[in-house]
């Protein structure tokens, strides 16, 4: 369990009765929001796949997911799903013959790695979503439209809680700044990748950090990335590699960087070769959604995950993800919660 950030005079807005009602609130406005910038229609998301498929995602590259035997598939082992990055490209290509070129899903996962914080549960619900893109659209600036797009239904939200729920000023700039993992990695070089995302998104309020999964200039990539579903090697310009990245905001309860996306345009064939290659991970050639990949059986995609319960957190200004989601939490941290304020779900 990671240590416990208690902010200073913490104020909870709301009541658990009226946290419940903004939280339905927010995830109807957010989703209908995204689905119209982005051209998305909605799909039912799957909790289980099939183990053994390369379907369920990495995330990081070293989680690994909850599994189980099926006693009516002749004990085939199942996986939860920790998201749903190449399901996506799955169902696209199902859906080629509808003429559908984005869709959306509302996503429940398990991550029983995940550290234990403010900010981290087992559980995990984001909007997952996925668009069809050309070769041409293959490069930054289809990367940055997109991420203007879904900044755009993030703001547009945000006033509309702040109007009718917290009655608050908006927080959020009106833009968001785009750097290289690099860049960030040379503006403040005696700092770690977490300390460089503190100091950029304190200065800019929102941001968003391009390229990683590669290695930058001090030989190590600023976070992991699994090899098989952003680009992270594609070469871009000025030396730079990769066509994913992380949308941030500044939070001012918990006073730093607040992740709320993960994002990017995916692997075509050459990149998935170069990031299994680079990764040590080259058997996964022969799995079920790489072997598809490579056969040219899946389209060329971009896509990502936007956290439910973060966003929520992040409009009614609290200081827990458990005070928005309903999930399991050591005896000392839910005491020490409720002696501040926290009102855990």
């Amino acid at each position: 369990m990671k240590k416990l950030i208690i902010p200073k005079d913490y104020q909870n807005l709301l009541s658990r009765e009226a946290t419940e009602a903004a939280i339905k609130f927010i995830k109807d406005e957010f989703q209908n929001t995204l689905a119209s910038k982005l051209g998305l229609k909605r799909v039912t998301a799957p909790m289980l796949v099939v183990g053994g498929t390369g379907i369920n995602d990495d995330l990081n590259g070293v989680e690994k997911p909850v599994s189980f035997p099926v006693y009516s598939l002749d004990n085939t082992r199942v996986e939860v799903v920790q998201s749903l990055a190449k399901w996506k490209r799955l169902k696209l290509a199902q859906l080629n013959g509808e003429k559908l070129r984005g869709i959306y899903a509302d996503m429940n996962a398990l991550r029983p790695d995940e550290e234990l914080s403010n900010l981290h549960s087992v559980y995990v619900d984001q909007w997952d979503w996925e668009k069809v893109i050309s070769p041409g659209e293959r490069n930054l600036d289809t990367l940055k439209e997109t991420v203007e797009k879904i900044y755009e239904a993030i703001r547009f939200i945000e006033e509309d809680v702040n109007w009718q729920i917290t009655g608050l000023e908006p927080f959020m700039p009106k833009n968001i700044k785009f750097i290289h993992a690099e860049e960030l990695r040379e503006k403040y070089p005696d700092k770690s990748p977490g300390e460089r995302e503190n100091l950029i998104t304190k200065e800019h309020g929102a941001v968003f950090v391009i390229g990683i999964g590669h290695k930058i200039g001090d030989g190590k990539p600023h976070d992991g990335r699994a090899p098989d579903y952003d680009d992270w090697s594609t070469p871009t310009e000025n030396g730079h590699r990769g066509l994913n990245g992380d949308i941030l905001v500044w939070n001012p309860v918990l006073e730093q960087a607040f992740e709320i996306s993960s994002m990017g345009i995916r692997v075509d064939k050459k990149a998935l070769l170069e990031q299994l290659k680079i990764s040590g991970t080259e058997d996964r050639k022969e799995l079920y959604f790489h072997s598809k990949l490579l056969n040219d059986e899946l389209p060329l995609t971009m896509g990502g995950g936007i956290g439910q319960s973060r966003l929520c957190m992040l409009y009614l200004r609290k200081a827990h993800i458990g005070e928005v989601q309903a999930c399991v939490w050591p005896e000392e941290m839910k005491e020490e919660c409720e002696k501040n304020n926290i009102k855990l779900l």
